[in-house]
């Protein structure tokens, strides 16, 4: 039976315990019903050949697959719940297509394998490792549907993987090639965003250590210009920052807590994640910036302009989950603006609270 020869090549382990039916992990909010946002690139790179994925590396039998060779492989179909770094989720997401383990048996893998790298078929051929240890439990899948129907290709079809307890950038989107590796070789997220190499949602392994040294972010606080600076987990809670100059700076998963950002510039920068809560961010501006992700509960944004920002999963508003922290709601006037359309990519409950008090 193809099964029993997967086992006995790759020793599969039995499954994780599964945690409690649809559970979210910490900080996650679901997505708004129907919406599956776009995240990084929205097309594979253009070419004129046939779509191949192949394995390589460390394996006695090298291989590559046409879509429709690996169509013809026994088919099986999951739910899984997806869990965006940037704190959107959706639960139960159908995915068809073959386990990973059924592609890589019949190339034999070498005992000194110890990582497997997906690599992508895009503009930059980014990619991500796991070790194989997590792929033999976790059970990826190489995926061809989602709902019943081909995957559409901002969601990277035609193929793609997709992995289960893990933030969804694990899952590689436009699949070329599985290459198993001796050592790790970290992804382009995780080596060019700082994103965490293990990415478990249920211990919030989001991003790793700053990069900036405490010394220059000390600096650049005092001096309130961080223009253009990658400053990513940047800590800052409590600062008086009133005026702060911010435009295009990298500030994911920034800590601004409580912190007085009042006339605060943050055009164009990247704010992913980031913690606003309690700030004080009258008549700052976000015009342009990605805030994907971010708490501003409890923060005052009287005559903040939130403009052509990117606001996908972000919290204003008391969410289910975070209640416990204590946080109020956003203060929010008739000068704050918002673009209507980018209520979208919000969760019922921050809809419903936006479209009752910003005046479109």
């Amino acid at each position: 039976m193809p099964g029993v020869a997967v086992c006995a090549t790759l020793g599969v382990v039995p499954k994780q315990e599964p945690r409690p039916p649809r559970e979210l992990p910490p900080r996650q909010v679901l997505a708004a019903p129907g919406k599956w946002p776009v995240v990084g690139e929205s097309a594979p790179r253009a070419g004129g050949e046939p779509w191949r994925v192949a394995v390589t590396g460390l394996v006695a039998r090298p291989r590559s697959w046409s879509l429709d060779e690996l169509r013809a492989m026994p088919q099986v179909e999951r739910a899984v719940d997806v869990h965006c770094v940037t704190r959107w989720s959706r639960l139960a997401v159908r995915f068809g297509g073959v386990p990973l383990a059924a592609v890589l048996e019949p190339c034999a893998p070498l005992p000194e394998a110890r990582y497997v790298s997906f690599v992508a078929a895009s503009e930059r051929g980014h990619s991500t490792t796991l070790t194989l240890a997590d792929a033999r439990a976790l059970d990826p899948l190489v995926a061809f549907t989602h709902e019943g129907e081909p995957l559409a290709e901002p969601h990277g079809g035609p193929v793609r993987t997709v992995v289960p307890g893990r933030y969804f950038y694990k899952s590689l989107k436009w699949l070329a090639e599985v290459e198993l590796l001796p050592r790790d070789r970290l992804g382009y997220w995780e080596a060019e965003s700082g994103y965490h190499n293990v990415a478990d949602p249920w211990r919030e392994e989001r991003y790793v250590v700053p990069r900036a040294e405490p010394r220059e972010v000390r600096r650049l606080l005092a001096e309130r210009d961080l223009a253009g600076r990658d400053v990513l987990g940047i800590e800052a809670d409590g600062r008086a920052l009133r005026g702060l100059v911010a435009m295009a700076a990298v500030l994911r998963d920034a800590r601004f807590r409580d912190a007085d950002l009042e006339g605060a510039r943050f055009d164009g920068a990247n704010l992913s994640n980031a913690h606003f809560e309690g700030a004080r961010l009258a008549g700052a501006s976000f015009h342009g910036a990605d805030v994907e992700g971010a708490d501003f509960r409890g923060a005052d944004l009287s005559g903040a302009d939130f403009r052509g920002a990117r606001l996908t999963a972000v919290t204003f508003c008391a969410e289910e989950g975070l209640d416990e922290e204590g946080w109020g709601d956003a203060v929010i006037d008739a000068a704050t603006r918002v673009d209507e359309a980018e209520l979208e990519g919000l969760s019922p409950r921050q809809q419903a609270f936006l479209r009752s008090t910003v005046r479109f």
